[in-house]
């Protein structure tokens, strides 16, 4: 069986489109998954070299607002740090003028290099002073959150309210005392 010139050139070009088109299916799909997959990789790793460049840039002012932080939290005795808790809560509402019903503390231990104190506050005053107390608490340099706060009427007029406030402390290598 002789093939003419023009047959042979005919069956090479039909070899070499049936080679293209396994090229296209086979090989280019994953080549040009694994391009796209390092690309994704690479635009993470520039913005992650971003991220740390400003990290690095604002270093001493994270540190010296996490001095600040660290300083500003109770002392790491639990009696203490109670009772710097509850003379605080004194000071504002003293300032502030309203009249505290509740204190009620409570120490919640969730690691060994840390210890929070939740304290549940009811009292009750007028808006302003209310406002006034929750002014003082936010501006003291203890460094507190607030979880919770809550106010309702306690007169028809609304002139008397009252307080429900929930606030954590925190408490920095806490010593081991019940």
């Amino acid at each position: 069986m002789n093939l003419t010139t023009r047959q042979q050139r005919l069956s090479l070009i039909a070899l070499l489109l049936v080679g293209l088109l396994a090229v296209d299916r086979v090989l280019l799909p994953p080549l040009i998954r694994a391009w796209k997959d390092r690309a994704a990789r690479l635009a993470t790793l520039k913005k992650n070299v971003t991220q740390g460049a400003l990290l690095l840039d604002r270093e001493q002012a994270i540190r010296a607002r996490w001095d600040q932080m660290r300083t500003n939290t109770l002392v790491p005795e639990t009696s203490v740090a109670e009772q710097q808790l509850l003379q605080a809560f004194d000071r504002w509402a003293q300032r502030s003028r309203i009249g505290i019903t509740a204190v009620r503390p409570q120490w919640k231990r969730t690691a060994e290099d840390y210890a929070t104190l939740e304290c549940r506050v009811d009292g009750f005053g007028s808006l302003t002073a209310l406002t006034r107390f929750l002014y003082e608490l936010e501006r003291d340099p203890l460094g507190l959150k607030v979880d919770l706060v809550d106010i309702t009427a306690r007169d028809a007029r609304g002139d008397q309210l009252s307080l429900g406030l929930q606030v954590s402390a925190l408490m920095l290598n806490p010593t081991l005392n019940p």
